[in-house]
């Protein structure tokens, strides 16, 4: 019997897009000959499933469930890979809980840690983890540009702390941009993250972990001509993703004995994938953490399982059967 899959996608953030380009890919990767896969679209109050016949259902949140004609499907699993709220930040995490329904990431405080910037970074610092200077501004706080500039410095950038796909992002470089970068980050979430520009190679290190194994793949350099890894660098091209990066055999081995000891610390589960800038003098500086990476024929993930030499149907299954 075969276990019937929901990948779940959209959510409520201007992430939506990327999501269902992830979903797509997701969809891709799993084995159809051991699973049914569906995806299941959430925007707001409406969920649906994706039907093979390109019509759509709705699902019934009392159990997680949709009417395919007179049959009454139930999910025996969920794959998550919204980028936002409610699947990064720890809300749907919590509904699969009470559903008593597995899924394949971390659960609700690792979600909603790691979902917040600011707040991951300030905890993994505790742990004697290098990150960069950084304020924090919520809903109706300011800060002066005097003030910015005396703490954080320039450049720096100015972003969501929630959120991704550097949606309201800003490298800002005078003190007149500061004020409108922090608007247009506003625009994107309730919490804005002002933090120092760090001046290094930008690497990425993707990690997941079973009852029986550990696995760290191989690390991807990002190269990127664009003031930083903006949107159009991450999914219109403008970049070069090097895997694996050109660091050293010791260098290589630092950042994913780092990235499986944040794993673990976090309590993470599932595919993670965690960012960093290395600084001058071979300095491992975190950016962040992503509990649900981008998921796409390119993304970084499947990049670097390629490049491990694992095929992508074999770690899906892994994440999935880890559950049961």
């Amino acid at each position: 019997m075969k276990r019937t899959i929901a990948i779940v996608a959209g959510g409520d953030t201007s992430e939506f897009h990327v999501s269902l380009r992830s979903a797509q890919g997701i969809y891709s990767f799993i084995d159809k000959e051991k699973y049914d896969l569906y995806i299941v679209e959430m925007e707001g109050l409406r969920w649906e499933v994706q039907l093979p016949d390109g019509r759509k259902a709705p699902v019934d949140r009392n159990d997680f469930s949709f009417m395919k004609g007179a049959e009454k499907v139930k999910f025996d699993f969920a794959y998550i890979t919204i980028h936002g709220t409610p699947g990064e930040d720890g809300r749907l995490q919590g509904y699969f809980d009470m559903m008593r329904i597995p899924y394949s990431c971390c659960g609700v405080l690792a979600a909603a840690m790691t979902y917040d910037k600011f707040i991951c970074n300030q905890y993994l610092k505790a742990f004697g983890i290098r990150i960069s200077e950084s304020l924090l501004l919520r809903q109706g706080q300011t800060v002066s540009d005097e003030d910015v500039i005396e703490k954080i410095g320039l450049p720096c950038f100015i972003k969501p702390s929630l959120g991704g796909s550097s949606f309201g992002v800003t490298k800002v470089k005078t003190r007149e941009q500061i004020q409108p970068a922090i608007l247009k980050a506003f625009s994107e979430a309730q919490e804005v993250l002002v933090e120092a520009f760090m001046d290094g190679t930008e690497i990425t290190c993707g990690c997941y972990k079973t009852k029986q194994k550990s696995v760290v793949f191989p690390i991807t350099e990002v190269v990127t001509d664009n003031e930083f890894f903006d949107y159009d660098a991450k999914y219109n091209g403008q970049v070069d993703e090097i895997t694996p990066a050109r660091i050293s055999d010791e260098l290589t081995r630092r950042v994913q004995t780092l990235t499986s000891a944040i794993y673990d610390i976090l309590g993470c589960s599932g595919i993670i994938r965690v960012d960093y800038i290395i600084t001058a003098g071979d300095k491992i500086n975190l950016l962040e953490v992503n509990t649900t990476p981008g998921m796409t024929a390119t993304s970084f993930i499947p990049q670097q399982v390629r490049a491990a030499g694992l095929d992508i149907k074999d770690v899906m299954t892994d994440i999935i059967e880890n559950k049961f």
